[in-house]
């Protein structure tokens, strides 16, 4: 095993701040994979690792300034890989020495161009020269997402005139000197390499111009160029009083003057969003992702009509100034209680519930459970009715194959899970969570029960992962310790069915010769009217109801 240490690239010269760790220690990275993420005033870049291996030890943190050579990461990776991996820099190296003397060779031929006779003859110290792309640490072609000027703009050395976009950054091209842009050669939208041409500006005030003129006209004095040396300021002066510092575009480009990543950048142009409206939460102001979806669920709310005259539109809720009444108090709602509501919302609007009601003698399965109180204390375990009830929705499950598919393809087909993943609804301080239980069919009762207990307890710590809340086929939504007779629960899309459960209460049932006390639990059974009819419900609440009836019938 080789250790490689990952270092800074040429950055554009200065330092940079490290605003993001993308790794740590332990992570398995390959070859051009992002390691950090470094923010300057011109751009924001992922360094790529070099090698592909394991990180041993991460040498930065965030907020951290750094410059070009200072080390990252160190990686270890295996001689194989080693030895593939260092041919690429001699290669990149050998590519980048030809392409030096080239560009050092076009500038001067261009640099010669530029003050030919003609263009000096009107106007004695104006040279018009082209901006080429620089050096931009790639020989592929980068993508142009925005033009920060616009012809007839006056600009200092360093203003932003373009910027380029990679998948690794995006950086803006300064002006590489102070002029009047006469002539724009690209357009957003366009991919570029390095040397193609950008623009063409105008420069006022070339040194050897105004050195030239004066000592044509009196040679005897040497320090005459001195003494003329303002002129061309004035000149410079003078235009810029004629023309606009900064036409309305560049004043207000997108995005010309925020902190923001490459994938941002490119969800905001997918997006439609101009980042300078956007206020960024990230580090130093940087624009991250969930700014822009706050960003646009405002501008959607915002926008909404108050009532719509036609069509499918639902008029807003009026706001009611509630202090006009009475003493108020605000609070604003949590993340999780937001995102319950608008999944709920979503669900009623797009779905046609229907509910089906029915109870279910569990009287027997009581009794069986209380028996097993000893052994459940043995186990180091609580056994609740839960896992009784998802022993029995499986089965259910298993025998009514609706019950677990979902719609695809805009309603034309139906997706049928070959694994039954059954959803239960915790509730907890911070809101409603639901983690999923995989394989009912396939775990028995006390491994069910230890499972319940587990996930509802990481629910309340805000421990679950996201692996833990996905995947269900159906989800069982139990009332039954708080209280009430019956509810309709909201189906958890793209699921189509949810079992409701209250508590269960004593009543007498007639058995046909006297009216027996039984304990009797209330189900309710939502289903998504577009996939299940009332007679693929009913089978299904009838089947629950007998399998919780006789617990026996669930190992059949």
């Amino acid at each position: 095993m080789a250790r490689e240490q990952v270092t800074v690239p040429d950055i554009g010269g200065g330092e940079a701040e490290v605003i993001e760790v993308l790794v740590q220690v332990g992570d398995q990275v390959t070859v051009d994979q992002g390691l950090i993420v470094m923010e300057s005033d011109k751009a924001s870049m992922e360094i790529p690792s070099t090698v592909a291996g394991e990180v041993v030890e991460l040498l930065v943190s965030e907020g951290q300034q750094l410059a070009e050579g200072a080390t990252v990461a160190v990686i270890s990776s295996s001689a194989e890989a080693a030895s593939s991996a260092e041919p690429e820099p001699a290669q990149d190296a050998a590519a980048s020495k030809p392409a030096e003397p080239q560009q050092q060779k076009a500038e001067p031929e261009k640099a010669a161009e530029a003050p030919a006779p003609k263009r000096a003859a009107s106007g004695g110290a104006s040279t018009e020269r082209v901006v080429p792309v620089p050096d931009i640490g790639t020989d592929d072609a980068v993508d142009l997402v925005e033009v920060c000027v616009a012809v007839g703009d006056s600009v200092a050395e360093g203003d932003s005139l373009v910027v380029l976009e990679s998948d690794k950054a995006s950086m803006e091209v300064p002006a590489p000197f102070a002029g009047e842009v006469l002539e724009i050669r690209v357009s957003e939208g366009r991919s570029v390499r390095q040397g193609d041409e950008l623009m063409v500006l105008r420069s006022e005030g070339d040194a050897p111009a105004a050195a030239e003129a004066p000592a044509s006209e009196n040679p005897a004095e040497p320090k005459a160029p001195k003494s003329e040396t303002p002129a061309p300021a004035q000149e410079k002066a003078q235009a810029q009083a004629q023309v606009p510092t900064a036409s309305p575009a560049a004043e207000h480009s997108p995005g010309s003057a925020v902190y923001a990543g490459p994938a941002v950048r490119k969800l905001a142009r997918e997006f439609g969003i101009d980042l300078g409206e956007v206020s960024g939460s990230g580090p130093r102001g940087r624009i991250v992702k969930e700014d822009l979806q706050n960003f646009t669920r405002e501008r959607l709310r915002s926008a909404a009509p108050a009532a719509p005259a036609s069509g499918a539109g639902i008029p807003a809720i009026p706001e009611v100034d509630f202090s006009a009444f009475g003493e108020v108090e605000v609070t604003q709602r949590s993340k999780l209680d937001k995102l319950t509501a608008a999944n709920m919302q979503r669900s009623w609007l797009n779905v046609p519930h229907v509910t089906q009601y029915d109870d279910a003698d569990i009287t027997d399965l009581e009794a069986f459970r209380a028996g097993l109180k000893a052994e459940a204390e043995k186990r180091g375990t609580r056994l609740t009715p839960l896992p009784f009830m998802l022993k029995a929705c499986a089965v259910a499950l298993r025998d009514n194959p609706k019950f677990r598919s979902s719609l695809a393809d805009g309603g034309d087909s139906l997706v049928y899970k070959q694994y039954i993943h059954i959803g239960m609804a915790v509730d907890t301080p911070a809101g409603l969570l639901v983690p999923v239980i995989l394989d009912v069919d396939k775990k028995g009762i006390w491994e069910l029960a230890e499972e319940v207990l587990e996930l509802a307890g990481k629910a309340r710590e805000r421990k679950l992962t996201a692996a833990q809340m996905q995947g269900g086929c159906f989800t069982i939504s139990s009332l039954g310790a708080i209280g009430g007779t019956g509810f309709s629960p909201i189906i958890n899309t793209p699921e189509v069915g949810i079992l409701g459960v209250s508590r269960a209460r004593m009543a007498p049932v007639w058995d046909g010769e006297a009216f027996v006390p039984r304990q009797l639990l209330p189900l309710a059974l939502s289903y998504d009217h577009r996939v299940v009819n009332g007679g693929d419900a009913g089978r299904f609440m009838t089947q629950l109801v007998a399998l919780l009836g006789d617990i026996r019938s669930i190992i059949l």
